[in-house]
């Protein structure tokens, strides 16, 4: 199968699974014992939804192996594991099954990530093929990134409808979302933060979820950022499971990612769950985060 083929395949998986993640929300509220391996309890929830995708994503003709959030290590497929190649320039999947898993209490929105790198994972945000994600809102919605180009899909019954092509961020910023405590951002960071916050244009937009979050500036632009702390220089966020797949889908809408010096599509791994700052959104903003904060250590 090419790689457009499995890419197809991939995002036709996601959105047919959405409607079971969603209706398996309902009784699946409570923590389960244990945590991820980023030291998060869990919930049932995220953990049924790591199963559905691990086993309908793997089943896929051309996908190596899949990495979760709420897993340690890689997960080979069957073939790969049978014969101990790489998979022959097949492709890995990293995805955070319910990204925003914390606003299920309060039935706030969440989601789906799911990056597609054709590389062995961990691999660089330049490996990236693919990336998407579901937002499970109001109405259920994917937006895609393949081959420079961004697409959002109306999910209905579990099959996915262009609504918008060529999707980029609007030429207006209105919107700014900024995560972590206030009194743990760095002195830089929040420099920057005053700055945005007395733009009489812009508008705090924050849920909780970054996935809600970063729709709401590809739909009306502006900044997302979750920034390094000072108790967290890294950041809280995943590299392969959340900084990478977001950069990517927001690059390619002529937006910009950054970790606060680089984009984070050229960051490079050491581990399978390194976190990361993540700083996305209109140019200009990010342009003038790195200023601000670009030599903060």
């Amino acid at each position: 199968m090419s790689h457009a083929s499995t890419i197809g395949a991939i995002l036709d998986t996601v959105a047919g699974t959405a409607p079971e993640i969603r209706e398996g929300l309902v009784g699946r509220r409570e923590y389960v014992e244990g945590e991820n391996p980023s030291g998060e309890d869990q919930l049932a929830a995220d953990v049924h939804a790591d199963q559905l995708l691990e086993e309908r994503l793997l089943a896929i003709d051309g996908v190596d192996s899949y990495a979760s959030e709420e897993r340690e290590a890689v997960v080979e497929s069957d073939d790969e594991a049978a014969d101990g190649s790489s998979g022959g320039g097949e492709l890995s999947v990293a995805v955070d099954p319910l990204d925003g898993s914390s606003n299920l209490k309060p039935n706030n929105a969440m989601g789906t990530i799911v990056a597609v790198y054709d590389a062995p994972l961990p691999a660089s945000g330049r490996d990236l093929v693919a990336a998407a994600y579901v937002l499970l809102g109001p109405i259920t919605t994917m937006v895609a990134a393949v081959d420079g180009s961004v697409t959002e899909y109306v999910v209905d019954d579990g099959e996915r409808h262009t609504a918008r092509e060529d999707v980029v961020l609007p030429d207006d910023p209105t919107v700014y979302g900024f995560g972590g405590r206030v009194p743990d951002w760095t002195g830089e960071f929040t420099e920057y933060a005053r700055e945005v916050e007395s733009d009489a244009s812009l508008k705090l937009r924050y849920g909780g979820a970054m996935i809600g979050d970063v729709n709401q500036v590809m739909t009306y632009g502006g900044v997302f950022a979750y920034p390094a702390l000072d108790s967290a220089p890294e950041g809280k966020l995943r590299l392969q499971f959340e900084g990478n797949p977001m950069a990517y889908i927001v690059e390619s809408a002529d937006g910009k990612s950054s970790d606060g010096e680089r984009s984070l599509l050229d960051v490079e791994p050491d581990d399978l769950h390194d976190r990361v700052p993540v700083h996305l959104g209109d140019a200009d903003l990010i342009d003038r985060l790195e200023a601000a904060i670009g030599g903060d250590e």
